[in-house]
């Protein structure tokens, strides 16, 4: 844990430096929030047609989620997810327009949850 998914706009796509952002990510998570290094897993996922206020035009999106177990303050929650915003200009590249960011971490109901490694 945790499982990282970043949607981002198509946009972005060819400017948007994605592995190095997933390994920052994971860098945080491990730094912030105690996480494992090898339980840190990123997904990206390009968001086609975003629509951001009135004017469909004019922002790029990017949108992290962070799901992880329960137990971190809600001071180290708000630090990573600061951390995260901060880390993520580097990583976006040239671009033309705005890029509307986010980020909001959830916790994950241990009880339920469930991950194994399927070997070949």
């Amino acid at each position: 844990m945790p499982q990282i998914s970043v949607d981002y706009s198509e946009r972005l796509a060819d400017s948007f430096d994605r592995r190095a952002f997933g390994l920052a990510l994971n860098r945080l998570a491990v730094e912030l929030i105690d996480a494992r290094p090898e339980s840190c897993k990123v997904r990206f996922r390009r968001v086609e047609e975003p629509v951001v206020g009135v004017d469909a035009d004019t922002y790029a999106l990017v949108f992290v989620q962070f799901q992880i177990f329960p137990g971190r303050s809600p001071e180290a929650k708000a630090a990573l997810s600061e951390a995260v915003l901060a880390e993520l200009p580097a990583h976006l590249g040239d671009r033309s327009a705005p890029v509307d960011a986010a980020v909001d971490i959830k916790d994950i109901d241990r009880d339920c949850y469930r991950g194994t490694v399927l070997a070949p």
